[in-house]
Formats: structure tokens, C-alpha cells, sequence
């Protein structure tokens, strides 16, 4: 994390005192849309100061406006005209010229002038950006001054030349919106512990690779995406990597755009989809009546645990062979719809909640098919409470769809973890012992165990973690005799103390009215002698 925490706190506090009465899941939509336009801006700026060769923007568009949209589009994909860069709005606040129509404006520019081949990484990503909404204040003087204090606010961010700084921040951000923002904070945010565990492990031994291909068909902010591509040598090579996802949520679909970008990913190697990954499977898909999906390098997801959907009809569908998960749980769908994705020689990890281990019937069933058909390679128990706002127990599954041996590796990692205020933290130790003992594959006491599949057979293809890995401690046998001298001497204790105190009872001295109080308790505390 290119930012300290003492930053991150500081920078937390004063969003959180500019931002009035506006809640938190809307109010992350104003100000990662400032801090993407902010963006935007400093890498447009950076391009035309190493093109206009001492000439100034304004002058190159009243020359010719078509031809220089067309010069920023070719490179950048969007254009940001003259007067409308972020920089321009905080010169405007601070010669008291600024109003909210300088942000509507801009964005209407922003939108009109896309490139056509950049329009699905940039088409109305400031639309969850209402400058018209009550929220920002009750007239338009109110809500310009509301946009002042955070662009104000966003501009004092120093962030150096490093770009990653500006995604750490943003990423960042991310996680502290959605712990503040409710139950339903974990559609677009994966902890970063956890998409540590799975990066690593999709991308051990394949570092090299020169090109690769992710996909997450619930990608939600991204997160997963650009945490796997981090290990990978090309990382940063621009067409070396590029990402695939799908997102249902449109706001979320807009949070992940920008956090790819804010990261650094030009827009030619993002290929994300705002759409419902179960009913409308990746473009590609069926097209003239022939089967020609698209197949992916890794693939990642944490997808929204036992979704109803519609599983009508879908016995045709290629995606689902293996079966048709019941319309009250979707973990089925989801991974099979990976699994159907992945290359021959990929690997896929997937975030599922315990059920999908021992659940019968239908999801029996399918789990039977994808052990015969040796794609299940792994089990990993996490802690309870690692992820915002849900407190159930996980797992993460580690599929490939070309195996050679037909074990599986078992891990209980469910007692590693740090315990903080709302939820636990697996420790930069717990998630190395994860990724080691992935790695290894072999039996660790009381943690992880590598199970045949006649073994797996023999449990009739329940993998409930516990029927592998035996965790339980036996306690220290208790002493008997020991016990027993202890009560003795416990009670030879009561007996002393109760004769010191009727004997300072009967030194007392007394009145007649009290006699009768200090008689009572002599014969109550006398009557445990008998």
C-alpha cells in the first residue's frame, strides 16, 4: 500500500466531514466520480504536455475542434476539452467563479466525445453522479458549494507520480464505503486477504506467462481481477494482460470500471459487461447456432452466496452439463458457469459458501459429476467473519478442467485468523500458510489433508471439511486424586474462616437489641459443623 495509514485515516475523516447527510453507498458514487474525473484529467494533461510542444490546449481546439477530439481520442479514447480539465474547476473555486453547471457541462463533454472502440470502458461511467439530487444540498447554491468542498477536498490529495497510488487510495475507499454501507456491502468488495489467497494460487507457476487472460463473471469493483494480474511479470504491459468480467449492479459495474483504470489498465485491455451472468452468458457464446465461448486463462469469482435464479429451461444450456442448480441456490450456476469458461490448462478459484460441500439432491449430484470428472483440486475452510457485513463461514474451491490425478487437497484455515472490532483478519502468516500448503499438497496435523478419491467415494462424495481434516484437541486429563486433595482443602479453608468469625461475633460488644441478629447468625454459621 503505496499510502500510510495515518493518510488513509486522514483522508477518511475529512470525507466523512464534508459529506453532510448523504449515506455512504451514495455518497462513494460522488466522490469516486470527482476522483476518476480528477484522474482522467492529470493523465489527459500529462499527454498533451508531451505533445503541444510549448502550445496551449485552448489554442489547438479553436484551431481546429474536430481534428483535436480526434488527436486525444486516438490515444486516450475520451476527450476533455479546454477549460473543463479538474484543474480548471479548482482554479474557478478559487477566483470564486466555479458553479455546478462547470461539472454538468463537463460531463455531457465527456460523454459526447468517446471514442466508438472505448465506448463499453467509458459509456456513462458518471452516470451514478445525479447533480441534481436534493442530497448535495436543497438549491443549486448549496449543491455547488457541497461539489466545492470535495473537489477542494480531492485536489489536496498529494499523490506523486505514482498511479498506484491513486488506486491503493481508491481501493482502499472501497473497503471503508463498504463497511460503513450495510448489509449488502459485499457485492463489490472482496478483502484483499482473500483475493491475495486465490491470486496466488492462480498464478503460481505461470508468473512467465506473455500474455493472459481473466475473467470474473461477478467481478463487482474489480478487485480480484487486479489483484491476480499483480503477480504476473507483464503486469503493467499494456495488451500483455486483459480483463473480462460481468456485473449485474450498474453502479457496481461502474465502481469496477474505474477501479481498473485508476489502477493503471488501459482502456483497450478492459472487456467488462453490465449484464446478469446466469441469464446472458459471455458474448461470444452461441452464435450461429454453433458453440464458440470464450475460454480464459484464470477465472475468479466471489459471487452473491445461494442467489435465487431462474434455472427453467436450462437443460440445453452447455454451461451446466454437470447439472442444474436449485432455483434457490445459485453457487452451482456460478461455478459451473466458470468451470465452462476455463481453458484446458487454466485454473479457476471461486469464494462459496459451506453448503455447496453437503448439500443433496441436485447440488449432490452436480458435485458427484465434477469429482469424477476430476475437476474439483482443492478445499479451503476460511474464518468465519472475514467478509463485510457476513458473518457465515466459507470456503474457496480450486478448479481445473484438465487434471491428471483425481485427489483432493483439503485445508482448515478456519482458526487462523485476527479478531477485530465487527469481523476477523486473516494475518499476512495465515494466508502464506494457505498458499504453502496449496502448493505442497500433502497432510499437515490438524490442518490440511490430501484425500484419494476412493476415500471421497467412501463419503459418498460429501466433502464437509471435518470428515478430512480432524481438528479436535483432546484436553489434559483431569486428576481425580488431585481434586479431590483441593475440595479438602477448600472446605478445611470454610471451616476456619467460619470459627475466626463467631469468635470476633462473641467479642462483640452488644445491645440488647441486637441480640437476637448476632444469636441467628452464630446458630446459622454453628450449623455447618454439624
Amino acid at each position: 500500500m503505496a499510502l500510510t495509514a495515518d493518510k488513509q485515516a486522514l483522508i477518511w475523516k475529512t470525507l466523512n466531514e464534508t459529506r453532510g447527510k448523504i449515506e455512504p453507498s451514495e455518497y462513494k458514487n460522488y466522490i469516486f466520480g470527482l476522483m476518476f474525473y480528477k484522474f482522467l484529467s492529470e493523465k489527459a494533461q500529462t499527454w498533451l504536455d508531451s505533445q503541444l510542444r510549448g502550445e496551449t490546449w485552448s489554442s489547438v481546439w479553436e484551431q481546429n475542434p474536430e481534428k483535436a477530439a480526434a488527436f486525444m481520442q486516438t490515444k486516450l479514447g475520451y476527450v476533455i476539452q479546454p477549460g473543463e480539465l479538474f484543474s480548471d474547476w479548482q482554479a474557478a473555486i478559487n477566483v470564486d467563479q466555479f458553479n455546478i453547471t462547470n461539472v454538468a457541462d463537463a460531463l455531457g463533454h465527456f460523454n459526447q466525445g468517446i471514442q466508438p472502440g472505448a465506448k463499453a470502458t467509458f459509456e456513462g461511467i458518471f452516470d451514478d453522479m445525479d447533480l441534481t439530487s436534493s442530497r448535495l444540498g436543497s438549491n443549486t447554491q448549496t449543491r455547488t458549494k457541497t461539489l466545492m468542498d470535495w473537489i477542494s477536498l480531492i485536489d489536496q490529495i498529494e499523490l506523486d507520480e505514482d498511479a498506484d497510488v491513486l488506486g491503493d487510495l481508491y481501493e482502499y475507499l472501497i473497503g471503508m464505503f463498504a463497511a460503513n454501507s450495510g448489509a449488502k456491502a459485499g457485492e463489490f468488495y472482496t478483502p484483499h486477504q482473500v483475493s491475495d489467497i486465490m491470486a496466488r494460487i492462480l498464478t503460481a507457476g505461470r508468473e512467465d506467462m506473455p500474455t493472459y487472460s481473466l475473467y470474473d463473471p461477478a467481478m463487482g469493483s474489480g478487485s480480484l481481477l487486479l489483484t491476480t494480474a499483480s503477480y504476473m511479470k507483464n503486469d503493467g504491459v499494456r495488451g500483455a494482460i486483459k480483463y473480462y468480467g460481468q456485473e449485474v449492479i450498474t453502479t457496481t459495474y461502474n465502481l469496477g470500471r474505474i477501479n481498473l483504470m485508476m489502477h493503471g489498465v488501459e482502456y483497450n485491455d478492459i472487456h467488462i459487461h453490465n449484464a446478469d451472468t446466469l441469464s446472458s452468458d459471455w458474448p461470444d457464446g452461441v452464435q450461429s447456432g454453433v458453440d464458440s465461448p470464450r475460454m480464459f486463462d484464470a477465472v475468479m469469482a466471489n459471487p452473491p452466496y445461494s442467489l435465487k435464479w431462474d434455472n427453467t429451461n436450462r437443460e440445453d444450456d452447455p454451461r451446466f452439463k454437470a447439472g442444474i442448480a436449485p432455483k434457490s441456490k445459485a453457487d452451482f450456476a456460478f461455478l459451473q458457469h466458470g468451470l465452462y469458461h476455463l481453458k484446458q490448462d487454466g485454473r479457476m478459484a471461486i469464494v462459496l459458501p459451506h453448503g455447496v460441500l453437503f448439500r443433496g439432491a441436485a447440488e449432490g449430484r452436480i458435485r458427484q459429476a465434477l469429482l469424477e470428472n476430476r475437476n474439483i483440486s482443492a478445499v479451503i475452510g476460511l474464518p468465519e467473519k472475514i467478509f463485510t457485513n457476513a458473518g457465515i463461514p466459507t470456503i474457496i474451491m480450486i478448479l481445473e478442467k484438465n487434471r491428471t490425478t483425481d485427489d483432493v487437497l483439503f485445508i482448515d484455515a478456519s482458526k487462523g485468523f485476527e479478531k477485530q472490532k465487527n469481523n476477523n483478519k486473516l494475518r499476512q502468516e495465515d494466508v502464506d500458510l494457505i498458499v504453502e500448503t496449496f502448493l505442497k499438497r500433502e497432510d499437515v496435523a490438524k490442518y490440511a489433508h490430501l484425500a484419494s478419491f476412493e476415500e471421497i467415494k467412501e463419503n459418498d462424495f460429501n466433502l464437509n471439511i471435518p470428515r478430512y481434516v480432524d481438528t479436535f484437541e483432546e484436553e489434559d486429563p483431569v486428576d481425580l486424586v488431585a481434586v479431590s486433595q483441593e475440595l479438602g482443602d477448600i472446605n478445611r479453608d470454610i471451616e476456619q474462616s467460619e470459627a475466626d468469625l463467631l469468635a470476633m461475633i462473641s467479642d462483640l460488644a452488644v445491645t440488647d437489641d441486637s441480640k437476637v441478629i448476632i444469636e441467628s447468625a452464630k446458630q446459622l454459621l454453628g450449623g455447618h459443623h454439624e
